[in-house]
């Protein structure tokens, strides 16, 4: 993990996004990220008794069947306070190392940094 930055106005937009989707769903996290071309995508937690995937993970493969070659920016919303190992493997596996993670509370509070 690393120091919080700035957010950007597009990073703040992913908030919202994820924000919007926990809510909504009343799921366990709210992800959403941005691909290269500016492409964004928000996505709950999936927990079935035959389908269990993250937030982040619900993104990845929405972005991927969409064409998109790579991400820009991710950000998860939820109870846990840092992003899942898991999760960052599964940014790294699509778009490669130092895409910025983003973790914050369920209001929206970023609380953790880091990166792919």
């Amino acid at each position: 993990m690393s120091d919080l930055p700035e957010l950007s106005p597009e990073d703040r937009k992913l908030v919202t996004l994820a924000r919007a989707t926990r809510a909504r769903t009343g799921a366990a996290e709210g992800a959403a990220c941005r691909d290269l071309d500016g492409r964004t995508y928000a996505a709950a937690t999936v927990d079935l008794p035959s389908l269990a995937v993250s937030a982040v993970g619900v993104c990845v493969a929405m972005a991927i069947s969409s064409g998109s070659k790579g991400l820009e920016a991710v950000v998860v919303l939820g109870e846990a306070g840092q992003v899942a190992e898991a999760d960052l493997a599964v940014v790294r596996d699509f778009a490669g190392e130092g895409v910025p993670v983003l973790t914050g509370d369920p209001r929206g509070a970023m609380v953790a940094a880091a990166r792919s």
